[in-house]
């Protein structure tokens, strides 16, 4: 039987009363706005009318937001998936690279990482810009009709671009986490599986990946709570000429009807169900630190 020990619980009371405090009065206010309903007289000054729960319901009954649902949990799904794949195999190449290819890659790495959000999409614009873009010059050198081609015109292509830009952003993160669980594998025994014949592959597989195993799945979760909650990127790719009924996701839907529309309401609401739904993504995770401390 387990003892119960009073003490970690006690130096964890502090910082969870002081992130309970934080985050009281921004959540407590986002539930009441999302009971009531904002129009044009409460922007004079009138007091909003509460309506209950007919928020949630409008949000469920209307095809426009689950459309966006999907595509959000698409785009964050996908995004976190190739982010940390990337980041893996940049880890391992930083790991087996000489000290200056180490050194070179991680300036460049930090330089992407540490870029203003803003700043790095005004390059990827003119990048991707459909008139004299380096993109579409590119690929028509390479022998590929992109002469005027609208990166932004169509949704999947949009999404391709908006996926670039995320990835791009994230994977220095992965990276470096990543890199630094591999410093934590011993180089003893994975001398000893070559020497028993184990392949590359096998090492990675049956050796490496279960030691970063932890590190994999804490960087994971936090792409996909950073992913589904994404806006600025998308954002500046809309206002770049996108139609914005069919590139929603969460962020700018959210947006849009809050500040865009002035329905505070219904943006409350949509906002609570990001929370419920970042909540239930990350579930799986929470279960299986539970079960390792058993």
């Amino acid at each position: 039987m387990k003892r119960f020990h009073i003490a970690p619980y006690a130096l964890l009371t502090p910082a969870i009363a002081v992130l309970l405090l934080a985050l009281a009065y921004p959540v407590g206010w986002q539930l009441w706005t999302s009971l009531n309903h904002y129009g044009l007289k409460q922007q004079f000054g009138q007091p909003p009318d509460f309506v209950g729960l007919d928020n949630y319901a409008q949000v469920f009954a209307d095809p426009d937001s689950w459309a966006v649902i999907g595509r959000s949990i698409a785009f964050c799904l996908v995004n976190a998936v190739v982010t940390v794949a990337l980041g893996v195999a940049i880890a391992l190449l930083m790991n087996a690279a000489a000290k200056a290819a180490r050194l070179a890659i991680q300036v460049a790495m930090l330089l992407a990482w540490a870029m203003p959000v803003v700043a790095a999409m005004t390059v990827w614009l003119w990048l991707f810009n459909w008139h004299h873009g380096v993109v579409n010059w590119l690929l028509t050198s390479l022998g590929f009709d992109f002469t005027g081609h609208n990166w932004l015109e169509n949704p999947l292509s949009f999404y391709f671009v908006g996926t670039v830009i995320v990835v791009w952003m994230s994977v220095p993160f992965v990276a470096f986490s990543v890199f630094a669980g591999l410093t934590q594998v011993a180089p003893e025994i994975l001398e000893a599986a070559e020497v028993d014949g184990a392949t590359g592959v096998q090492r990675f597989t049956s050796i490496i990946l279960p030691m970063i195993r932890p590190v994999l799945m804490i960087v994971l979760l936090l792409q996909v709570i950073w992913d589904l909650r994404v806006f600025t990127q998308i954002q500046m790719l809309q206002d770049a000429g996108a139609d914005y009924s069919s590139t929603n996701l969460l962020g700018t839907f959210i947006y849009r009807t809050g500040v865009g529309s002035g329905d505070f309401g219904m943006a409350a609401a949509m906002s609570v169900f990001v929370l419920l739904l970042t909540m239930l993504l990350s579930a799986p995770y929470v279960r299986s630190l539970m079960k390792e401390d058993q």
